[in-house]
């Protein structure tokens, strides 16, 4: 077998033991790698109903067939778990040295199991695994133990943290590498927390087998040539992802006081041009060379990494319009281990329970010292932080505000308002981890040819977009950006697969396993949820009910029909019924005729 390693690390804490597990190229090819290894194995290894939070759940990281060979972007892991905050399947990657490191340990996967007595953390050195005291460690942030890890292993280690969030198992809590590199939004950090494992530090001296290792080198270096030649390459090194939010601003999606909104009056101090003019320094994932990452230095003088992400939710949403009051919060919830879209929208959602009288603390949008005692409140779950620590759907039904709770599923929607916007609102919908823009970014297609439709093309072009983001390069495991945001051409990927492994793969073949990955993926929600229905895969309240006020769009908002009629097209494409389960048929056509029994 070339490209894959063939091999599982499966790691037990509670008794302290490791083992090798091998897999056959008949699985390789079913499911890819990253986030197709990654549900089949939840899917096989847990047992209905396990408590995220448990040693019964697993913590997978798992790597794809291109990650840390000598192509663009392909620095990326996927790390995997049933999710606390929502209860489903859930899942994140992050560009880290710890990808690259995997793969050439001569394993794939990794599989945390178990919970550990104490805290600890994972030494992997190629064969060998070693279970070390963290006691030092635990407590300290994620910066912290990144500077003493890399010391004592040197900074080309892989280095996987949680911080304080994820140790007391905040269930919007992520996981952190490398001073700002974060992933596993639906609560991977405290599953990581539940375990009593800080850290995994991961370093291999292996070779990757590969089919043809020269050509492979060699269209590596053509793609990268390919990515520097194109006209988009310079501004995009210049503003990176925040080249997003003057575009958000001035087409109504930028989201403001907890998605009141889609435009806000300080926009011009959060943007693109801004940031570029604030930078200090650019970071990046290994194996990139359009590195994303734009560091600013903070109002307390100290650097932060930001993106489109962390500005619109912890700028705008929260009515914040100080770039560097911003970078502030983003850099307590890098080093605390939060995720800042979750964060940003926790915050956000107490502060219009408190402009509404609905909680009796007083936190007023604008307000950044508040946000900033927030941010603590929540780690110390002291207050209303003690409820925004399980998430903005657990607040909305303590207190109230379903309506404007800003959530799919249990995960709070990232930066993209969608009063106007029915195909992005829908991918929200039918996000298979909850609200994430990762799987189908419809917005920038949707916005630029017929924004207002609910047609069946506009169905077509989220599902088309599932399979290419969601599907081929979350199991690749490689970047998106680089297609994204540049336009690297897309058929370069099945020639790097095909090349590495000596397997022919088309994008119709890649496409069948992404659908096969979807499908698995839903099956795991309806396994696990037990009252499954299509209410599930719709948005919020607040953008069928509350129109914009604002801008040249207001008065816009959502049809509740006509959505429905475009969640029933997406349901017919993917072959599932009307309540979103995944026909048996469908099931036995994607090679997942075992799945029937279990969610029928």
């Amino acid at each position: 077998m070339y490209g894959w390693n063939g091999k599982i690390l499966k790691i037990n804490l509670s008794n302290k033991t490791f083992k090798a597990r091998k897999y056959d190229l008949n699985f390789a090819k079913m499911y890819l790698g990253g986030r197709g290894f990654a549900i089949k194995l939840l899917w096989d290894g847990l047992e209905k109903g396990v408590d995220p939070l448990s040693e019964k759940n697993k913590l997978i990281f798992a790597a794809g067939p291109l990650t840390g060979l000598p192509l663009p972007s392909a620095g990326k892991l996927v790390v995997a778990a049933k999710s606390p905050l929502t209860g489903g399947y859930g899942d994140g990657n992050l560009g880290t040295m710890a990808a690259v490191n995997l793969r050439k340990t001569g394993y794939d996967v990794i599989i945390l199991d178990g919970k550990a007595e104490k805290p600890c953390y994972i030494y992997i050195n190629d064969d060998n695994v070693e279970f070390l005291d963290a006691s030092e460690l635990w407590g300290k942030d994620t910066f912290e133990s990144q500077d003493i890890l890399e010391e004592k292993y040197g900074k080309n280690a892989g280095i996987l943290l949680i911080g304080p969030a994820g140790e007391k198992m905040i269930k919007i809590s992520t996981i952190i590498s490398q001073k700002g590199r974060a992933g596993g939004r639906p609560g991977m950090g405290a599953v990581m927390g539940s375990k009593n494992v800080k850290a995994v530090v991961i370093k291999g001296t292996k070779h990757i087998p590969l089919y043809d290792e020269e050509k492979l080198k060699e269209m590596g270096l053509e793609g990268y040539k390919e990515i520097k030649n194109k006209k988009l390459y310079d501004f995009w090194i210049s503003q990176g992802t925040m080249q997003a939010l003057q575009w958000t601003n001035e087409n109504s999606c930028l989201p403001t006081h907890n998605y009141q909104e889609g435009i806000f009056e300080f926009a011009e101090n959060l943007d693109g041009y801004a940031v570029a003019k604030a930078k200090v320094e650019r970071r990046g994932c290994p194996l990139c060379n359009m590195m994303c990452g734009n560091t600013v230095l903070d109002s307390e003088g100290v650097k932060s990494e930001l993106d489109y992400e962390n500005v619109g939710m912890l700028g705008s949403n929260l009515g914040i319009g100080d770039l560097k009051e911003v970078a502030t919060l983003n850099r307590m919830a890098d080093e605390l281990g939060f995720d800042t879209i979750s964060l940003g929208s926790a915050i956000g959602f107490a502060m219009e329970l408190s402009e509404k009288g609905m909680i009796s603390e007083k936190i007023e949008f604008g307000d950044f010292e508040k946000a900033k005692n927030l941010v603590m409140k929540i780690l110390n779950r002291e207050g209303i932080g003690k409820d925004l620590a399980e998430g903005v759907k657990y607040v909305s039904e303590k207190y109230g505000g379903k309506e404007f709770a800003m959530h799919v599923k249990g995960l709070e929607i990232s930066a993209y308002n969608c009063h106007a916007c029915p195909g992005m609102a829908l991918a929200f919908g039918t996000s298979p981890i909850g609200a994430h823009h990762k799987d189908s970014w419809v917005i920038s297609w949707e916005i630029s040819t017929d924004r207002y439709s609910y047609s069946k093309e506009k169905v077509e072009k989220i599902i088309e977009l599932q399979r290419i983001r969601g599907g081929m390069f979350e199991s690749l495991t490689t970047c998106r950006l680089p297609w994204v945001e540049v336009g690297f051409d897309l058929n370069w990927y099945p020639k790097y697969l095909s090349v590495a492994t000596g397997e022919t793969f088309t994008m119709y073949d890649i496409n069948k396993i992404a659908d096969r990955i979807y499908a698995l993926m839903r099956a795991f929600w309806i396994r696990e949820d037990g009252e499954w229905n299509r209410y599930k895969d719709y948005p919020p309240e607040r953008w069928f009910s509350h129109p914009l006020m604002k801008g040249n769009l207001k008065g816009q908002k959502l049809d509740k029909e006509k959505y429905d009629k475009i969640l029933s097209m997406y349901y017919e494409i993917r072959g599932w019924d009307e309540n979103g389960v995944p026909k048996k048929e469908t099931l036995e056509k994607l090679g997942l005729k075992d799945v029937i029994k279990k969610i029928f």
